[in-house]
């Protein structure tokens, strides 16, 4: 029954009022049914307008029949909140003059209440043309339903149109749709897997079940999601994660098309967070709720993604192979049966009779560079409850999962990712299904933790491949050196991450104490064992201090040669790292990164191999370093002024430099003469960053002054080594990333020097200056990833200097007022080393007071980590860069 209020309304007022109410309510209860609906409301609406339309008698109707069709999303009754509504005012033999006067009449109102209304008005003939020479138009066309209009009109046209478009070009519209798959994929990356995903484009996402959805239609002339399954499309477990996937989907869409208050598929940062607390997500042992949230959403786009890959896999297969005969591979296993490129079961009996035909086939496909075919994975999701816990303990299961483990990747498959996706590599290591679809917010792990372990194997095993020597010869010398231990690495790859399934103040030791347990299970000795937790408990130990710590500081190396003990242990535990870091994202591996983990590995190898720590060895060293530099200096610089020179130079700072170096600085140095500061710029192509040294007087306070003018110039700090020499002269050397216009670089360094100079004579404002830039943007990365800043103070790893490291979100400026506040404390900066982890840094300082001694007092101590945490706190919060 109409409401009374809207009895004289015009159809598109109580469309816009019914609309509102729907889309409110929709929200509120998570509707998965609301796009249907939504559908139906707009149904009604051009059902009125076309019942009581002046404009249409005028058409002759009678004469040149019409109808309305939607097409596209709103054609498949998928029409979400702010989605476009597509129609065809179709003819039945051309466009009538005055059909203007009827899109005024049906579509002007729409638009006045804000629809987006996209229409075409065409006859059949036209329509007909147009579908059989444009993709979009065609897959649009397979979508058409009636709305409204002449139903014998609309019936001809899907006769002709299947007739006449369809069934004389099949194999080449199959061929273009599977074509525009592969360039979406390519265009979109594996979406399933981003952070951001693209919920209706991106791989795994909407567009794959219309992918599938439209082969099946020009295949079957299939009109509903139902008949994917009685067409033996999919299966009906099949069916029903299907449906639950886009259920899911298509709530999320559309609350992101409500918060976004526009048609905006990509779940931004920004909006996460907002669309996880209206699902009613809440922190719990599975993580925070946006974590929950884009876990949901990815298990839901990588079923989508493997359901249109095994798709578009048969049905090329089917185009390659057009007879079908199922024939044991030659010496194989005849339980397994090679078909068309794929491998398939003889029957499901022999699966009951022989369990371990399912560990088998993924054997057999290793080898054979083969996939499975689509039968051959339903019957092992059908008959995975056989795989339990204790499964691997059976004759010969361990040795064949062992040879999925260590079987090299082909091109197109990696079996050890086929048995998770087939669901059985949780059902054999049941502690792999907590980190199913676990995501982990802070936009540095791109992947799944699960996918991110599977891809940290691949990468393992990619060593060996003679491509890897191109672009690490020392990955593929390594893997080669610890051929013996290899079963033992890929283990610690694949569990290296277990432990983010629980809840653990330390992944890396609860995961080692998983792994100890699964391997334990599975009857590994306990030498081996041992490996795999070493590696697991120490996954990070590498990275961590390579960019946290200073690695020319021989304690540091020391300390981590003691904790490894063995080089062949330290291989591994390279490898790992390199992998690990590799897989993790790109964000989170650079050739900088590379460079100082390489240049650190060399130094702990170093100390094991030969034996020899500080002691003689750094006398050695200095004293073959000094004559070096005399004997490359003579004739270039005078020998006294160079003594007098050398004798200002700091103990760690001879250790640092190399020979080449002092000599760039002492040139540096006589250049400075009275000028606030001198520097030399310098690119390294292999990392692209700039080596800025700076020679200048010593100040407190030099060093923020230097971050704020390389923020004003958009140049960030990735490394810094800072030198006081004893003449009062800081020799200070900065690695920073390269103004962003690679055209105009020298007159953006030229305008930093300008900036600086200012700086130091107190000219510049920096704090003002850094304020006015950053007000428009400085708080946009963070949005949607709060955590609250901490600040460590640590006098224990350093004998010398007290180390404080600081963990905020990051925005532009950050470092600028973390080493003002820094001076302010009255503490000097030796050295810096900057971790930024995509959305929070890790910045860590060596200081000591202005006296030269460490902080070591309590309320020392205390007073660091208030002042620090005050300041980004007092920056952070609203207002507080005004």
């Amino acid at each position: 029954m109409k409401d009374a209020s809207m009895a004289n309304e015009h159809p598109a007022l109580v469309l816009k009022k019914k609309r509102k109410r729907l889309i409110t309510e929709g929200l509120k209860t998570n509707c998965p049914e609301l796009i249907r609906l939504l559908s139906d409301m707009l149904d009604e609406y051009f059902c009125a307008v076309y019942e009581g339309s002046i404009v249409g008698p005028t058409l002759r109707i009678e004469r040149n029949p019409y109808a309305i069709v939607a097409l596209g999303g709103y054609g498949r009754r998928e029409e979400c909140v702010q989605s476009d509504v597509d129609l065809l005012f179709l003819f039945d033999e051309k466009v009538p003059e005055n059909c203007e006067a009827l899109i005024q009449e049906i579509v002007y109102p729409l638009w006045d209440i804000g629809l987006s209304v996209g229409h075409a008005t065409r006859s059949i003939d036209e329509s007909l043309d147009l579908a059989g020479t444009d993709l979009d138009t065609f897959t649009a066309m397979l979508d058409a339903r009636l709305i409204c209009g002449m139903s014998p009109l609309f019936s001809t046209f899907t006769n002709r149109f299947r007739q006449e478009v369809i069934q004389p070009a099949q194999d080449r519209w199959i061929e273009t749709i599977l074509s525009g798959y592969r360039e979406r994929r390519a265009r979109f990356g594996d979406s399933a897997y981003l952070l951001e995903p693209n919920i209706k484009e991106g791989s795994g996402s909407l567009r794959d079940y219309h992918t599938i959805r439209w082969i099946a239609m020009i295949l079957s002339n299939i009109r509903d999601i139902r008949d994917l399954e009685y067409y033996g499309y999919v299966s009906s477990q099949e069916y029903a994660r299907l449906s639950d996937a886009l259920s899911w989907l298509w709530v999320v869409r559309n609350h992101l098309h409500d918060i976004a208050g526009r048609k905006c598929d990509r779940l931004y940062f920004e909006y996460q967070p907002r669309v996880a607390k209206r699902l009613g997500f809440f922190p719990s042992d599975r993580g925070q709720p946006v974590e929950q949230m884009l876990g949901k959403v990815h298990s839901a786009m990588e079923f989508l993604n493997q359901l249109v890959q095994l798709g578009t896999r048969e049905v090329e297969s089917i185009k390659r192979h057009p007879k079908q005969v199922r024939v044991a591979p030659k010496g194989r296993v005849p339980e397994i049966q090679l078909d068309r490129g794929s491998l398939h079961f003889t029957s499901s009996e022999s699966i009951v009779r022989n369990p371990l035909l399912i560990l088998r086939i993924f054997e057999e496909s290793a080898k054979l560079g083969a996939p499975l075919g689509i039968d051959a994975r339903r019957l092992i999701r059908e008959f995975s409850y056989l795989a339990n816990e204790t499964f691997l303990r059976m004759p010969g299961a361990l040795k064949l999962f062992e040879s999925a483990l260590m079987a090299q990747n082909t091109l197109a498959i990696d079996v050890l990712s086929e048995m998770s996706v087939a669901g059985l590599l949780e059902r054999l290591i049941p502690e792999f299904g907590l980190i199913k679809d676990r995501i982990q917010y802070d936009r540095y792990h791109l992947f799944s933790v699960d996918a991110h372990s599977l891809k940290t194997v691949q990468t393992i095993k990619s060593f060996a491949s003679s491509k890897t020597k191109d672009w690490c010869s020392l990955c593929a010398e390594l893997y080669g050196d610890i051929s013996p231990h290899r079963k033992w690495l890929l283990w610690a790859a694949l569990l290296h991450d277990i432990g983010k399934g629980v809840q653990s103040d330390s992944h890396s030791r609860k995961g080692a104490e998983m792994a100890r347990e699964i391997l334990n299970r599975l009857g590994y000795r306990k030498r081996d064992v041992d490996t795999v937790f070493f590696l697991i408990e120490n996954h990070l130990l590498l990275i961590k201090t390579a960019t946290r710590r200073d690695i020319n500081d021989e304690e540091v190396a020391v300390a981590c040669a003691r904790i490894v003990n063995h080089p062949e242990r330290l291989k591994m535990l390279y490898l790992l790292t390199v992998a690990d870091s590799m897989s993790t994202g790109p964000k989170a591996w650079n050739e900088w990164t590379a460079a100082l983990l390489r240049d650190f590995f060399f130094k702990v190898l170093n100390i094991l191999e030969r034996k020899e720590l500080a002691g003689f060895q750094v006398v050695r060293d200095m004293t073959r370093k000094k004559t070096q530099l005399f004997e490359a200096a003579a004739g270039r610089i005078d020998a006294a002024a160079l003594e007098k020179t050398y004798g200002y130079m700091s103990p760690r700072y001879l250790l640092y430099a190399e020979v080449p170096q002092i000599l760039e600085h002492v040139k540096l140095f006589r250049i400075l003469g009275s000028r606030a500061f001198v520097w030399n710029i310098q690119t390294d192509t292999d990392t692209n960053t700039r080596t800025v040294t700076i020679c200048a007087k010593d100040r407190p306070g030099l060093f923020s002054r230097i971050a704020g003018v390389f923020t004003l110039n958009d140049m960030n700090i990735l490394n810094a080594q800072v030198f006081t020499w004893r003449n009062n002269t800081a020799l200070d050397i900065f690695h920073v990333s390269p103004p962003t216009d690679a055209f105009f670089e020298e007159e953006r360094w030229a305008k930093a020097e300008r900036h600086l100079e200012a700086a130091l004579k107190e000219e510049l404002d920096l704090p003002n200056a850094i304020r006015e830039k950053m007000a428009s943007y400085a708080f946009k990365a963070q949005q949607g990833n709060t955590r609250p800043p901490r600040v460590k103070v640590d006098n224990t790893e350093s004998s010398f200097f007290t180390i404080i490291e600081v963990f905020s979100d990051d925005f532009p400026g950050l470092l600028f007022w973390v080493t003002d506040a820094i001076y302010r404390l009255q503490l000097d900066i030796w050295l810096a080393k900057i971790a930024t982890k995509v959305d929070q840094i890790l910045d860590v300082f060596y200081v000591r007071d202005f006296d030269g001694q460490k902080v070591d007092g309590p309320e020392q101590v205390q007073t660091i980590q208030k002042t620090i945490l005050d300041t980004l706190i007092g920056i952070t919060k609203p207002g507080g860069m005004s």
